[in-house]
């Protein structure tokens, strides 16, 4: 079987601390039972072979023996091949896994980050307030009448949503019950609690 090499920076600043993206594939890994090592690149001098790995000098990336992968959602989705754990074998529950990953990335991240950009830079106005509200009460709906996105079980669709909306800023708009127990649940699992530890440590060490 080949390693499995997750990449990340060798130090971020304390405020992403616990939200870089590394911790997807970590907590994938972890969830599966997947053996890993973190290896790392500069944070400060993206150089040509950073850049030939992720071509926007982001992280993380992932290798797999002689495959590498860059974006946090292929590599989740790389992943789950790996494991029933993440991804299930059956058709329909298949379909709807790869439906819920993408729609956490292009339906709500795709909200989430631009306003929180907005946020942090102090704009007098933020017109993608209301957007993202909408978006949130959909999942809130959605989320009543299910414990997991797909059929009665756990899957990636649940870990990446899960991480998304783990911002505590972006829940910060309205009641919604129902995505807050969602979010403790699923955060909740001892497979995030270790990566989310694993990468605190990684980050800190490089003080």
């Amino acid at each position: 079987m080949s390693e499995l090499i997750v990449w990340t920076y060798d130090w971020v600043p304390e405020g992403p601390r616990g939200f870089v993206r590394d911790i997807r594939l970590r907590w994938a890994c972890e969830e599966a039972g997947l053996g890993y090592t973190v290896r790392t690149v500069p944070f400060k001098d993206r150089g040509p072979d950073h850049l030939a790995r992720q071509p926007f000098g982001q992280v993380p990336f992932l290798s797999d023996g002689e495959l590498e992968i860059f974006e946090s959602g292929a590599g989740l989705l790389h992943l789950a091949r790996k494991s029933e754990k993440l991804l299930p074998r059956d058709p329909v529950g298949e379909a709807q896994t790869l439906q819920w990953t993408i729609s956490a990335l292009n339906s709500i991240e795709m909200m989430t980050v631009p306003w929180w950009f907005l946020e942090v830079s102090g704009a007098k106005e933020n017109h993608l307030t209301g957007w993202m509200e909408s978006r949130l009460d959909h999942i809130e709906s959605i989320l009543k009448d299910r414990e997991w996105l797909v059929a009665d079980r756990f899957t990636v669709a649940d870990l990446l949503l899960a991480d998304v909306l783990r911002v505590e800023k972006i829940r910060s708009f309205g009641n919604r019950p129902v995505t807050e127990r969602y979010v403790a649940r699923i955060t909740g699992r001892p497979a995030f609690k270790k990566a989310l530890a694993d990468q605190l440590v990684h980050f800190a060490k490089a003080d």
